[in-house]
């Protein structure tokens, strides 16, 4: 499946950017991720941005947004992405920098992007953020970190198998973090979900 790669201006390290991708694939800077591209060396195929933290920019794959607008830079750039027809998007920078909040709005995108029918995930160093729902997630041996899973929209009933701490039709509330720091033990892995949705957030060690 093709991928839309969206590039924000949150913390980034040269390891969270996609230096390779598949000529279908489809790269966004959003805003001043567009410096960390440029940093890079690596060229976006489209800038999208109100450009209040950089210089504007010129040309004819420049969108540029008003400041004053309902959308995120980042959350107008998956939209433009689902208006192209993708439904994988990779969000880098999408977590850290100084805003806690365009942190917590891009979390919130997973849930658009879900509601879409695509997949969404954020990419941070070694942090991984994405969405579960009916369905299992394999991880094979040399997975390695911690994983914590947080429950959404309600309760979630997960299973998890290969992990530290290993649970049976366990019931996750989303006002209690249950499921934080569990440890990848150098065999396979399973996190299912069998009703709700669930934040996996992936961390290295």
């Amino acid at each position: 499946m093709s991928i839309c790669y969206i590039v924000g201006a949150g913390s980034l390290s040269s390891a969270d950017l996609p230096a390779e991708r598949a000529p279908e694939d489809l790269l966004i800077a959003a805003d001043a991720g567009y410096r960390a591209l440029q940093t890079a060396g690596i060229k976006p195929d489209l800038i999208i941005g109100d450009f209040d933290s950089m210089p504007p920019v010129a040309g004819e794959n420049v969108i540029t947004l008003p400041v004053e607008k309902d959308d995120t830079d980042v959350g107008y750039a998956v939209k433009e992405g689902l208006r192209r027809g993708f439904r994988r998007f990779v969000i880098c920078g999408g977590l850290g920098g100084k805003r806690l909040s365009h942190t917590l709005a891009n979390l919130q995108l997973l849930s658009f992007i879900r509601q879409q029918g695509g997949r969404g995930e954020l990419v941070w160093g070694g942090t991984r953020a994405f969405l579960l729902a009916d369905e299992t997630r394999a991880f094979p041996a040399e997975q390695r970190g911690i994983v914590s899973l947080f429950a959404l929209q309600g309760p979630a009933v997960v299973t998890l198998t290969g992990l530290h701490y290993p649970l049976t039709r366990g019931t996750l509330q989303p006002g209690f973090p249950l499921g934080v720091s569990n440890h990848f033990t150098g065999t396979p892995a399973t996190v299912t979900v069998h009703s709700g949705v669930v934040l996996a957030v992936l961390e290295a060690e």
